[in-house]
Formats: structure tokens, sequence, C-alpha cells
């Protein structure tokens, strides 16, 4: 069945109307419904409507010519193609309807004629093609919004999950946990569960929208699944089960993978058997096959549960697709995790399996593809408690003031806490400005702040604005930033900020602890009598530091000077700034030695490269470099003996390669 296709006609003149009609009939491939109008105000309250795929429109209708309602339905975003229809040939009428928004311009003696019928077509076809255009645009923008909706909600709900987790850890630490250990155990357990069901829909609309990307690394392999079995195996015990890591065939000691991505698959299976398993074992077996050609690992997660039914099978790696206990009903979950996993084994480049038989136990199956060293020899695995668990509950001891800066009390209050603890000092601000406060305050009487560990989202001045002004005031300790909104992109652009490192909500307070010991000074080390630790010095300019080079810096955007003046400084470059070429010049007179200029290309008052030129002729000395968004023309650069550019946008790495080499 022919779609149909909706043409509104807007025509005062019934003969011609008729005739127009007959010749509509005569085109094959479509089925028309046909509106007519005779008047100029229902012709626009017909094309308001949106209901038309084509609308033609007669240049007369008594004292209104066509042009004019033509010009009102473009000035009202109409979209529906028009073409204009006239009894008479006018070249200047013809070119004055398309310049006002008509489709075509047809003569009513060649409406029987091809002319009339290739008309029609390609308005229609332009009409589909835009249509797809606004669609796709609404797509894009659907997609950006959920996007920024899903960032909001992660913020939302890591914010009050960082309170829940946090204190209720503080709780079983304490003396309370004698009187309310069971039901606090309760409630670490169920908001773990919430976080982890959090990260499952964030990675499941990571995976829908295509944009979760995997970052493969060397990785050792018998640390990693060290980790996971350290991390496993309490789990396994609480519930009565045994848990074992083995290899059937020697393994590569090093592999490239992303380790966080096959560590979240290899969690998420085993917790599975775990849950759905009551009695007997779960076992984890790894072996090698095809290693003469392209070495694919399988790793094979067996367990002695309730197993799958057959009509389930098909299903299970489906999004919110349960394995029901049918008895108990109380091990269900979201149905997440599976359907997770196989998307990111396939994104390996493997695959997965199952197999399974009811009251007998299920086999997942994971067949993938290594990248070995060559170099690397094969063994069979050594899984023993990693270290990272064994230690796990061992405090680091450390020494040095810290400023805790986060506008909700209860976050700064166990921030603070979790801090003190390694036995640190601990200072607080509520947002930005009063942090910026403080280390100006503290900068006139006592040494810097050792580490400073402040929240993006704050009222007043946000994470963002406050690094900007603190760098600016040449504060060079420690800022860690503190965000409940986990893009791959953000911590990137928080070290190009300024930032040293990022810590995510809710605080795990081993990463917490495993940052603090980077940043800070551990106070189990004893100093010889004639060496002073860092964190009492009490005269940082006592340290040896190397000559400070200078930078002059031609830029005129405000965003991006401050950028890269952010940048030198923390590779202890002196930077000038100046926003045009004049004032260049004038700075050259001043002093005409630099040891690096960077020039913007596009400055407001003259090319970069015409200013380049000029400086040559003062014969100033120092590195000239080429700042541009467009890769510039080499043979001019060699004419000016310019030797290096910069394509835009500016990273800490690029800045670092050309400071190196400055003399």
């Amino acid at each position: 069945m022919k779609e149909v296709t909706h043409i509104l006609i807007v025509e005062d003149d019934e003969d011609d109307y008729v005739l127009t009609k007959d010749c509509l009939d005569e085109l094959s491939g479509y089925s028309f419904k046909l509106f007519w109008v005779t008047h100029h105000t229902l012709a626009l309250r017909e094309l308001q409507t949106g209901h038309y795929d084509l609308c033609l429109l007669d240049y007369r209708l008594g004292e209104i010519d066509g042009l004019s309602i033509l010009q009102e339905a473009t000035s009202q975003q109409i979209t529906t193609p028009i073409v204009m229809l006239t009894g008479q040939s006018d070249e200047q009428l013809d070119q004055m309807a398309l310049e006002a928004g008509a489709q075509d311009f047809i003569i009513k003696s060649d409406l029987s004629s091809p002319r009339f019928d290739r008309a029609i077509r390609y308005a229609l076809s332009r009409k589909e093609i835009q249509q797809e255009k606004l669609e796709r645009q609404k797509a894009e923008e659907d997609n950006r919004s959920k996007d920024r909706f899903i960032a909001h909600l992660s913020h939302e709900l890591r914010t009050p999950l960082t309170s829940i987790l946090g204190y209720t850890e503080m709780l079983l630490e304490s003396e309370m946990h004698k009187y309310a250990s069971s039901e606090l155990n309760i409630i670490l357990n169920n908001g773990q569960h919430l976080l982890n069901l959090l990260n499952d829909v964030l990675d499941l609309s990571k995976i829908t929208a295509d944009k979760l990307e995997l970052k493969a690394t060397k990785v050792d392999l018998g640390e990693l699944l060290s980790d996971v079995y350290s991390l496993m195996n309490m789990s396994a015990l609480d519930n009565g089960l045994m848990l074992s890591i083995t290899s059937a065939t020697p393994l590569p000691e090093k592999i490239i993978i992303d380790a966080t991505r096959f560590r979240q698959i290899l969690i998420n299976l085993i917790s599975n058997a775990i849950k759905f398993t009551k009695e007997g074992s779960v076992k984890v077996e790894l072996s090698l096959v095809d290693a003469t050609q392209t070495p694919t690992m399988l790793v094979k997660v067996t367990d002695t549960g309730i197993g799958i039914g057959q009509d389930k099978l098909v299903d299970i790696f489906r999004p919110f697709e349960q394995v029901e206990d049918i008895v108990t009903r109380k091990e269900e979950g979201a149905g997440l995790g599976l359907a997770i996993s196989s998307e990111l084994i396939n994104r390996m480049g493997g695959e997965i399996s199952v197999t399974s038989k009811q009251d007998f136990g299920s086999c997942f199956t994971i067949r993938l593809k290594l990248q070995v060293e060559e170099s690397a020899p094969n063994k069979h695995l050594d899984i023993h408690l990693s270290k990272k668990y064994q230690q796990d509950t061992d405090k680091p001891k450390l020494i040095g003031d810290v400023l805790i800066v986060d506008d909700l009390v209860d976050i700064r209050s166990l921030t603070g806490h979790l801090v003190q603890t390694t036995g640190a000092n601990v200072e607080f601000a509520e947002n930005g400005l009063e942090a910026l406060n403080k280390i100006i305050e503290r900068s006139q009487s006592k040494p810097e702040f050792s580490l400073v560990i402040m929240d993006l989202h704050m009222p007043m001045m946000n994470g963002r604005e406050a690094i900007i002004a603190i760098r600016k005031q040449g504060f060079t300790g420690r800022i860690i930033a503190m965000t409940a909104t986990l893009q791959q992109s953000i911590k990137p652009e928080l070290i190009q900020l300024g930032f040293d490192d990022v810590l995510a909500k809710p605080i795990d307070k081993k990463i917490l602890w495993g940052s603090l010991s980077k940043y800070l000074t551990n106070n189990s080390v004893t100093a010889p009598p004639n060496v002073t630790l860092l964190a009492e010095t009490s005269n940082p300019n006592n340290l040896e530091l190397t000559q400070t080079k200078t930078c002059l810096l031609v830029e005129d955007d405000s965003d991006s000077a401050q950028l890269m003046s952010l940048l030198l400084a923390k590779l202890n470059i002196k930077t000038t700034l100046v926003k045009d070429g004049r004032s260049c010049i004038r700075s050259m007179k001043e002093r005409n030695h630099w040891n690096l200029i960077l020039i913007d290309i596009g400055l407001p008052d003259m090319n970069g490269l015409d200013l380049v030129k000029k400086l040559r002729e003062q014969k100033i000395s120092g590195e000239i470099v080429i700042l541009s968004g467009e890769e510039p023309d080499r043979s001019i650069l060699s004419q000016l003996k310019v030797r290096r550019s910069i394509l835009k946008p500016v990273s800490m790495n690029v800045l670092k390669k050309i400071t190196s080499t400055l003399t």
C-alpha cells in the first residue's frame, strides 16, 4: 500500500484547481490526498498545522499575491515545501519566489509537462531529506539531554551515598559496632549494592550510546587475578562456599588488556555464581589455546548452584533479564551484570557462552584473544591473597596539613575524619572562595597546605573557578578534586586546569588513603638528624630550585591564555601575557630577551606571522613558537626561522616537550 502524500492547493480559480488536480492524478508512484483553500488566511492557518507534505501556491489570490504568503510562511519558520504556480513566464518573479523560500516556480501551462512531474518529485524528496535531518537532530539532542540527565543523576545519587557508606564504616570502626554490628552491616551492604547498581546503569547507558571506551594497558595477569580472588573470597566464605582460581595450562605473565573492565567481568561472573549457589564451590579455571597462532585464553566460571532453565538461556545476556530463584525470590538483582559483561567481552574481541543444568549448576565460558609481549614467558598461576587486601585495614601514618573543601557538612566532616585517622592535620572550608582566602591568609604566616581536597560542585565559587584562582595566587601544593560526575573525559580536563588527581564520590577510604600516602609525608620514616622532612620545612624557599625560565605569551582569548599560563606555571615557567601584536612589540622594547615567545596566529590587530617578521627585524632573542587552530604553512615558518608550532588545543605534554629544550 502506497504511503499517502498530503498536498495543500492554494488557488482561487476553480478551473485551475481542477486542472492541477488532474495533473497530479496522472503522476505515477504516489497516492495524493488533496486539500483546497482559496484564501490566504486559510492557507497560512493550514500551513501552520505542519500536516502537509507539499503546498502548491498560486501567485495571484485576489488582491494578495503568493509572494506575501510565502514570505509570511518563511518568517513563521514553516517547513512545508512550497511550489509557486503562475499563469505567465516572468524571470524576475521566478527569482523573487526562489529568494523568498519557494522550492520551485512552475507556469500553469507546464502542469501537464515532465517539468511539473520533476518539480513535485524533487520537492517531496527535499521534504524527506529535511525530515530525516530533523529527526536525526532530535535524536542527537535527545541523546545529549539523556547524557546531561545521567550525569546529573549520578552526581545527585553519589553525594548522599558518600554519607551513607562513609558514616556507616565510621560507626563499624567505633564502639557503636558492639551494639548494632548486624544492622550497620545491612546498611553498608545495601548501600554498596545501590552503588554497584548505579555504576551498572551508567555503564549500560554508555554502551547504548556507543560511548564506552576501552583502555588497554600492560597488566600482570597473576596480580589481577590475585586481586579478584582476594576481593571475592570473603564473600564466598560468608556463603559457606569454596572459591578457587586455577590455570589448566601455563599463561602469559603480562597481557595487554583493559584491566578495569576485565576485572569487572570476572567479578560479575563470580558474584552471580556465589549468589545462586547454596552449597559447594565456585571454580574459575583459565587455559591457553591456539598458543602457536593468535593466543586465545579460555576462562571458565563453574558453580554448583541452582542452574538455569533452558528456556532462560536464550535471554540471559539481555539487559534486565533476571534468573529468578523460584524458591525464595530473594536473589533476583537488576539483571544488568551479564548484559554488561557480554557487551564488554564483545568489544574486547571475545565471546561468552553458557551451559547449565537446573539444580546442578552452570558454567560460563569466556573466549578472549590475547595481546601479549613476545618476550613474556608463560607460567602456571600462583594465586595468593593480594597484599592490597591483606593490608587494607592498615591506615598509613602521615604528617601534613590538609584543607578539605566541600559545601556539604556531612561529607566535609566524613572526609576530614578519614584524613585525621592517618595523623594528618585538617582544616575545613565550605566553598572555593573560603578556600582561596584560607590559602592566601596562610601564605602570609605559615607554610602552605600540604594538600587540598576540593569538591567541584559548590556555591559562590565552584571547584573549577577556585583552582584557577588558587593557582593564580602562586599556590604550588597538591590539589585533589572530588566529584560524583564520572565522565571519561573529566580527569584529563581537571588535570589541565591544575588539579593533581581526582577522587570519585562516594569516597572509598582505601583509595583516599592511597592518595594521601602519595602526596603527604610518611610519619613512620625517621629522618637522619641532618635532614629535614619536606612537610616540616618551615621555609620552602630553602629548597634548591632550577632557575625559572620566562615566557611571553601573545594570546587574545582570555580562557586559552589562562589555561596556558597555568600549564606553564606548573612547568616552572614565569609567564607574561599580552593580548595583541602592538602590546608585544612594546614589551620587547622594555625587555628583548625571553626564553620562549608563544604567539597566536590570529591576533586582533595583526596576523601572528606578521608579528614574527617585525620581531625578527628587532633582532629579539628567544625561541618563537606559533599557536594555531590549523596547521600553518611550513614554508612560511621556515622563512621566518620558526622551528616549531603548536596545534590547538594546547596540552601539558606538548608544552613540556617544548620547554624541556629551552636555553
